[in-house]
């Protein structure tokens, strides 16, 4: 299963709980936030100054590749 930008943090990190590092190295620690089954990839990559479409390419390379 490929994520996609439209999806929140809590569904992608039930997708594969390994995603949770790629978030932390990019500078997402939200992951505990109330805000990541509110808010969107997009949206939370917009709040932190990170580059949506390169950590979702990051992060279906890596569900590619298990």
């Amino acid at each position: 299963m490929e994520i996609n930008k439209k999806m929140t943090i809590e569904e992608i990190i039930n997708v594969n709980p390994n995603i949770a590092n790629i978030l932390l190295a990019s500078g997402m620690h939200c992951l505990g936030c109330v805000m990541a089954s509110g808010e969107n990839l997009e949206q939370a990559c917009g709040v932190h100054g990170i580059d949506c479409d390169e950590l979702v390419n990051r992060i279906n390379e890596m569900l590619a590749n298990n």
